[in-house]
């Protein structure tokens, strides 16, 4: 990949700044179009799927919902993709986060989206580790519902695609997460340097600075033995949110970690993660891909 020459966000006024970490003001400001398809195609999921609701920790939030293939046994174990969603760590929840179960039900594919504490009632390190003790529960967890512990993926989109490479990192486990290793992870369109929220409104309700912002980003831990992974980012997606993925693709690249770019045309922040397990979509494709074949 052609190493990318990054705009300095130092340089953006406040204003731009807020436009540029808004991701929905390159589609006109309303986003909630997007969330009611969430819950609908959740809705569909649950309708369809047998849903195990699990407890990973104990607070209320601290749960995972569980779809699990008919196919999978003891003998025959299958993957298992965990999502963890987005909206800046302060919005929605696994309930609109379950669309994507039928569609990695149907290819043999166990799925799981997390629950967690959101801001202000958590801070971003909390969340962090809230997530990482749900990976954990995972790993621990595979003899009873048939999942393959060596064939586990994460993905995220947004503020997920933080956390899902947050706790994909090797030093997680100085918080006492013991995460094993990961078989890959799928980030879409994320956030892996926290520091240019921090003079935005996004920050009123999370209340980072700068050492905290960098305590927090992915982009400047260690990122030796990083899974696989694929960043995606949609075509109508702002400069600044496709700088992230662009230079979090080249910090890992440095490191020999096995990653593949992608733009998908005419997807935007909030629809495409809508693709992730459609085998029949640029980025569901890729996704399958590297769980069926262990590669991306």
């Amino acid at each position: 990949m052609k190493l990318h020459k990054r705009t300095d966000w130092k340089s953006l006024s406040r204003k731009d700044l807020e436009r540029e970490y808004n991701p929905s003001s390159i589609i006109g400001g309303d986003y909630r179009p997007y969330i009611r398809q969430y819950i609908t195609r959740s809705q569909l999921s649950k309708n369809e799927l047998n849903l195990i609701e699990c407890e990973y920790g104990p607070k209320s939030t601290n749960t995972i919902d569980l779809f699990i293939p008919k196919s999978a046994s003891p003998n025959t174990p299958c993957p298992l993709m965990v999502f963890i969603h987005g909206g800046y760590w302060q919005e929605l929840s696994k309930h609109e986060s379950q669309f994507s179960a039928v569609d990695f039900v149907k290819n043999d594919i166990a799925f799981a989206t997390i629950d967690y504490t959101l801001c202000p009632e958590a801070s971003i390190e909390e969340i962090i580790n809230e997530c990482q003790a749900a990976i954990n529960w995972l790993q621990g967890s595979f003899q009873n519902y048939n999942y393959d512990p060596k064939k586990i993926y994460i993905s995220g989109s947004s503020a997920g695609a933080h956390l899902a490479a947050m706790c994909s990192l090797k030093s997680c486990n100085d918080n006492d997460h013991s995460i094993s290793n990961l078989a890959g992870i799928v980030l879409i369109s994320g956030i892996y340097d926290l520091e240019p929220l921090i003079s935005t409104t996004i920050n009123n309700s999370i209340g980072m600075d700068k050492a905290s912002a960098m305590l927090a980003s992915p982009l400047f831990k260690d990122l030796n033995g990083f899974p696989n992974t694929i960043i995606t980012w949609g075509e109508y997606e702002t400069t600044e949110f496709k700088e992230q993925s662009m230079i979090f693709s080249e910090a890992l690249i440095k490191n020999g970690i096995n990653v593949q770019t992608l733009e998908i045309r005419n997807r935007n922040h909030f629809d495409i993660i809508l693709d992730l397990g459609k085998d029949d979509k640029d980025l569901g494709k890729k996704v399958i891909k590297m769980i069926k074949d262990g590669s991306n």
